[in-house]
């Protein structure tokens, strides 16, 4: 039987690289050779291709390839740069289509369809650099809106970078201005507090045409408030976690909501916080499955008993169809 021949795209330019080199190396091990052509199609942190070693523009790295699989966290991995690339080569590719993708990494973007899809968020506001408000306007605006503590976030970057909490407004102009020099736009809410719980959403898998895995509970290391790029770092976390069965259902519910409010194909994880009274809220959804060492999605298929190997046919099937 023909080998059906994979090209696992990973490194990119984003802040995620070390992460990406890493579920791609997962990606690349876990594939059986009897089934599968795999091959390596690395981006390096100025943006140009490589395959097999040697530099190459995407056509030719793409060439051959049946389908393939992304295993890029941030940047052009997921605001749909990649996407187009892979568009205008004709090659098929599992996750969300490059609008789709783009749309879920811009978190003011997304924020706007989720809430008008009717999903429940934390309350939150929208500035960028160019604005002609001044910092201090920016945080009498919130304040007016919602009162502290409230969670900073620049509206296009992953892994927790940037992120920062003012509890009260006197900060919260100096922090605007901090991240919006840095970031160039960003979106501030309203801090929730509760347990942190990540769900994903499969596509067409088990008969159900979305199926979310149990939540993952993340626990945060001791004295954390957020989970930002430091704390990432340290990730731990409970599968299943330690949610009553109204809870898990309601965190399913908000999953395959926003799936479907951003439009987006074959996989999405979800970020949400639940209260002390069990309302979840969604934090932000994510496109790109992480499978590295210490990613929770692993640990969720194996509660289900599945595993990476079926995750990754399961995403070349739904990619090729």
């Amino acid at each position: 039987m023909a080998r059906t021949t994979v090209g696992i795209v990973r490194g990119g330019t984003s802040n995620e690289y070390d992460l990406s080199l890493k579920t791609g190396a997962v990606m690349l091990s876990t594939l059986p050779e009897d089934r599968y052509d795999v091959r390596d199609i690395f981006i390096d942190k100025r943006g140009f291709w490589h395959f097999r070693g040697i530099p190459s523009d995407p056509a030719r790295a793409l060439s051959q390839i049946d389908v393939v699989l992304s295993a890029l966290h941030g940047g052009v991995g997921e605001d749909g740069s990649v996407h187009r690339i892979l568009d205008r080569a004709g090659v098929a590719y599992a996750g969300s289509s490059a609008y789709a993708s783009a749309l879920a990494y811009h978190k003011a973007r997304a924020r706007d369809a989720l809430l008008s899809y009717g999903i429940r968020m934390p309350r939150g506001m929208h500035f960028t650099l160019t604005s002609d408000m001044t910092t201090a306007d920016m945080a009498r605006r919130v304040f007016s809106a919602f009162g502290p503590p409230y969670i900073l976030k620049p509206v296009a970057a992953g892994a927790g970078h940037g992120i920062v909490i003012a509890d009260s407004i006197i900060e919260l102009p100096d922090m605007i201005g901090d991240l919006l020099d840095a970031f160039g736009a960003i979106v501030v809410e309203e801090f929730i507090r509760g347990r942190e719980a990540v769900v994903a959403v499969l596509e067409n898998f088990r008969d159900e045409e979305l199926y979310t895995l149990p939540p993952v509970r993340i626990l945060l290391p001791p004295g954390a408030r957020i989970l930002g790029h430091e704390e990432r770092a340290q990730l731990d976390y409970r599968v299943p976690g330690d949610f009553s069965h109204a809870e898990k259902q309601e965190m399913a519910i908000l999953a395959r909501a926003a799936h479907r409010a951003l439009a987006l194909s074959h996989f999405s994880r979800a970020d949400i916080i639940i209260t002390s009274r069990g309302v979840p809220y969604l934090l932000e959804v994510n496109t790109t499955p992480k499978l590295h060492e210490g990613a929770v999605l692993p640990a969720a298929l194996e509660a289900v008993g599945s595993s990476v190997l079926e995750f990754l046919e399961h995403q070349i099937r739904l990619a090729r169809a």
